[in-house]
C-alpha cells in the first residue's frame, strides 16, 4: 500500500456518541465539525441518529449546506432514533453491514467523543488501514482531553511491541476540527505490514 502525500477529501465519516456527554464542549466540537464539513463542500456520512452528538453533528452539517448520509441498522430504525431530515438515510440489515457501508462511502474518518460503539467503529477502520484493506486516514478529535487515555493506550502498545510506531502514527490527532480535516487531507499512510513477531525476532 503506497504512502499518500495528498488526497481529495469528498466524504468524511464521523463516529460520535448517541449521548451529548457531560460537557458542553463535546456538542460544541460536534457542531463545529459539522459546519466545517458543510463550509468545505464535503459530504458527511454517519450512523444516522437524531440523538446525542450524532444529532448535533448532522444538524450542523445540514445547516451549513452539506449532504448528509445516515446509515442505520433496521433494529435501531424501528426504535425511531433515526434522523428525519437527512439528505439520505440508508437502512441496512445489521451493524456489520452498517460499518462496511460507511467505510465504503468515506474518504476519511473522524472519531468524536463517544462510548464503546464509537471506539469499536474507529478501531475497526484503523485496523483495515493497517491491513491494507483500504488506504483511508483516520483522525481523533480530542475534545477536552477525552480521548487521551485511548491515545496513551496506543503509545503503550508501541512500547510493548504490539503495535508498530508507523501504525501508531496513522492516527491523526487534533483539538480543532478545521485543522484535523486539513491534517487528514495531508496524511501519509505507511506501507509497513502488520507486526507479526515470529518467535520474538
Amino acid at each position: 500500500m503506497p504512502g499518500v502525500s495528498t488526497r481529495a477529501l469528498r466524504t468524511v465519516c464521523a463516529f460520535a456518541g448517541s449521548s451529548p456527554g457531560a460537557r458542553p464542549a463535546y456538542a460544541e466540537a460536534a457542531a463545529a465539525l459539522g459546519r466545517q464539513v458543510g463550509e468545505r463542500g464535503l459530504r458527511l456520512v454517519y450512523g444516522g441518529g437524531a440523538v446525542g452528538l450524532m444529532g448535533v453533528l448532522a444538524d450542523a452539517a445540514l445547516a451549513a449546506g452539506a449532504e448528509v448520509v445516515g446509515v442505520i441498522p433496521e433494529h435501531l430504525d424501528r426504535r425511531e432514533v433515526a434522523h428525519p431530515g437527512l439528505t439520505r438515510l440508508e437502512v441496512v440489515a445489521s451493524m456489520h453491514e452498517r460499518k462496511a457501508r460507511m467505510a465504503d462511502l468515506a474518504d476519511a474518518f473522524v472519531l468524536l467523543p463517544g462510548g464503546i460503539g464509537s471506539v469499536e467503529e474507529f478501531v475497526e477502520v484503523l485496523t483495515w488501514t493497517q491491513l491494507g484493506i483500504h488506504d483511508k486516514p483516520a483522525g481523533v478529535l480530542d475534545v477536552a482531553g477525552y480521548w487521551q487515555p485511548l491515545l496513551d493506550l496506543l503509545d503503550r502498545a508501541v512500547d510493548e511491541r504490539f503495535l508498530r510506531a508507523e501504525h501508531r502514527a496513522m492516527v491523526v490527532e487534533g483539538e480543532d476540527p478545521a485543522r484535523l480535516l486539513d491534517a487528514l487531507a495531508a496524511a501519509e499512510l505507511p506501507s509497513t505490514e502488520k507486526w507479526l513477531d515470529r518467535g520474538g525476532r
